[in-house]
């Protein structure tokens, strides 16, 4: 997920348990092993467990923090994973850098399930659809107190605005905050135009006083705790957020916003490429698909778990399933080693203001 952050500690004592239990499973290890390479805390581990027990593939699983530090570690041997799940713009810089491979869709029939929405999404990161499959998706917007705001929330400006200085909330992360202030001058998040970036630098750094943190993870608990009154979230903690504290709504403001796509991939050195198969395709079952949906909160793309979800409230919201077709909405894409640079340097601009 390129969207839930654990401390390093959380993910190595996660790892470890994980592979206690794999090595615990009598039926484990009996057809090869997996490696795979995820978020933190974005699968049920029953999951796991579910997969070894069915195939008696033993998974070694791992977990990273950013994009960035997955990349890193696969530029420096694609074949230490089988299986990744990266965001939409590094699928493109990792297949313009050759270290992800074709898949076989053959050998992952559950893809079927997988909605057309999602993967005509998917083409702005990977056009021919050859290279992933999604996982899990959602939308970037505003979660705000209806109870701290008495203003209509359904733009960017709001978080501009001085009546809430010391309570907004923004992504401590270069290109969603730099979505906002591009999306609200009517910019593409995806622009390389200096003076379009140098205009959202400067919209950012007047917003800095009225910020009263630049965070990730923690906008979930400070929203729910009240600590704050407007907040920078993405769709998937926004299910949560409202089930801990009914006070809290999220939207979508009206200039559009990022829709993010994170999906699963078979790198280019992998060394065992039918496994890796059969877990996404594993992945891909609607079961499956839902038991994770229901731990993680993260929308799925999934239609045939969408169409199991007993909650109707959860079934029919618009903030979880909504209809991309009638938004305006764009992934992200890989920039270049140029556009990364660009973004940094004008990024370290906005932390670095007083």
């Amino acid at each position: 997920m390129k969207k839930r952050l654990l401390s390093v500690v959380l993910a190595v004592a996660m790892t470890a348990g994980l592979l206690i239990g794999c090595g615990s499973s009598s039926s484990a290890g009996s057809n090869g092993k997996l490696y795979v390479y995820n978020w933190g805390e974005y699968i049920d581990e029953d999951v796991i467990r579910q997969f070894e027990e069915e195939t008696g593939i033993k998974v070694i699983y791992d977990m990273f923090e950013t994009n960035e530090i997955m990349y890193a570690k696969l530029a420096q041997d694609t074949s230490a994973y089988d299986v990744v799940c990266p965001s939409d713009y590094m699928i493109q810089k990792l297949r313009e850098n050759d270290m992800i491979q074709p898949l076989n869709f053959d050998n992952i029939p559950n893809v079927k399930n997988i909605g057309q929405q999602y993967f005509e999404t998917s083409k702005s990161f990977d056009p021919e659809n050859k290279y992933s499959i999604p996982y899990c998706w959602g939308t970037v917007g505003i979660l705000y107190n209806k109870t701290m705001v008495d203003d209509v929330v359904d733009s960017w400006n709001i978080l501009w605005d001085e009546k809430y200085s010391g309570q907004i909330l923004m992504q401590d992360s270069v290109r969603d905050a730099y979505m906002v202030a591009l999306i609200k001058n009517g910019y593409s998040q995806n622009t390389k135009n200096a003076s379009e970036i140098e205009k959202a630098t400067a919209d950012l750094i007047a917003q800095k006083p009225l910020v009263q943190a630049y965070v990730i993870d923690q906008v979930r608990d400070k929203m729910i705790g009240e600590e704050a009154a407007l907040g920078v979230i993405y769709s998937g903690e926004a299910i949560y957020t409202a089930r801990e504290n009914p006070d809290l709504e999220y939207v979508v403001p009206k200039e559009g916003t990022n829709v993010w796509i994170d999906s699963w991939v078979i790198t280019k050195g992998s060394k065992n490429v039918e496994n890796a198969e059969k877990w996404i395709d594993f992945m891909c079952r609607g079961d499956i698909a839902l038991k994770n949906f229901e731990y993680i909160t993260y929308s799925t793309p999934n239609t045939e778990a969408q169409k199991n979800i007993e909650d109707e409230d959860i079934k029919n919201s618009k903030v979880a399933f909504p209809d991309l077709s009638t938004m305006k909405v764009e992934a992200y894409q890989y920039l270049g080693e140029d556009g990364d640079k660009l973004y940094a340097d004008e990024w370290m601009k906005v932390k670095s203001a007083n």
